[in-house]
């Protein structure tokens, strides 16, 4: 039994915004692993400075029109998709009215960081793990890119831990460089609590402001393999990372992560499976 469906879940992805290491290697990654055979999916959030008209997105009604309900509201769900012709790769973009319209990404024009980033970082999560159902398709392998995809191998591992598309994934979470600076506020671990999801899963309680760190804490106890993706990470969630225990991959320059990454796959697969 091989991996041979592989879900990106990406925080930026170019063309659709500027250059950064994030975005670059989410552009080319996909790409790669589909060349090296693999069936591949790829989703980002649709933000506001993205040229929906250039960049020739368009809704697909059939998967839109979904309610999720974050701190006891209802936010529609939207999903767009767009194609990158050269690779013959499909995006899929969650997108939303209240939470990407404005025309920043993850800080206003200040440099500061939007202070609904936690429920916006939600709302995307949960959005994949809703669309990944409605398409039937089941990934072997769940590579999650940037703190702002940090929340889904909680919500993969305990509130669509028996769903049939994701039950018998593997997570594999990349930790770059790129941080927060606020914490999120103490409201932020409540809204979390949705499913099964309780609050002895978090590591932390109801009334705690989770900082970057504790963030990234939490991605790395429910993923399945770890890969330093930047070439200096914060040196605290670098030491959680080791001590976890968990298959680590040391960074990777551009010429080799693709190739690396794969091989990556395949080794946590098989650990999961012996």
């Amino acid at each position: 039994m091989e991996a041979k469906k592989v879900l990106f879940i990406s925080q930026e992805m170019t063309p659709y915004l500027p250059d950064s290491e994030i975005a670059t290697i989410c552009r080319n990654l996909p790409q790669g692993i589909q060349e090296k055979g693999r069936e591949i999916r790829a989703f980002m959030p649709k933000y506001g400075n993205i040229n929906e008209r250039r960049n020739q997105l368009h809704e697909v009604i059939r998967l839109s029109g979904m309610n999720l309900i974050i701190d006891d509201t209802d936010h529609p769900l939207i999903i767009k998709v767009a194609s990158i012709q050269p690779a013959r790769m499909q995006v899929y973009f969650i997108d939303n009215d209240d939470y990407f319209q404005r025309k920043n990404v993850l800080v206003d024009d200040e440099g500061k960081d939007f202070d609904d980033n936690d429920e916006r970082s939600i709302f995307f999560v949960r959005g994949v793990m809703e669309t990944v159902k409605k398409l039937r398709w089941v990934p072997d392998i769940i590579h999650c890119h940037g703190w702002f995809t940090a929340l889904a191998p909680l919500y993969i591992k305990k509130a669509y831990a028996e769903d049939p598309s994701f039950r018998d994934a593997k997570i594999v979470y990349s930790i770059y460089e790129n941080k927060f600076d606020e914490p999120f506020s103490e409201t932020f671990p409540a809204k979390l609590l949705w499913e099964n999801i309780q609050e002895k899963d978090l590591g932390f309680g109801l009334n705690e402001q989770v900082d970057f760190a504790r963030l990234s804490e939490l991605a790395i106890r429910y993923s399945d393999g770890l890969i330093q993706a930047s070439s200096q990470i914060d040196e605290e969630v670098a030491a959680i990372a080791k001590a976890s225990g968990k298959p680590f991959l040391t960074y990777q320059d551009s010429d080799t992560y693709v190739d690396a990454y794969n091989n990556f796959y395949d080794e946590v697969w098989e650990a999961a499976h012996k």
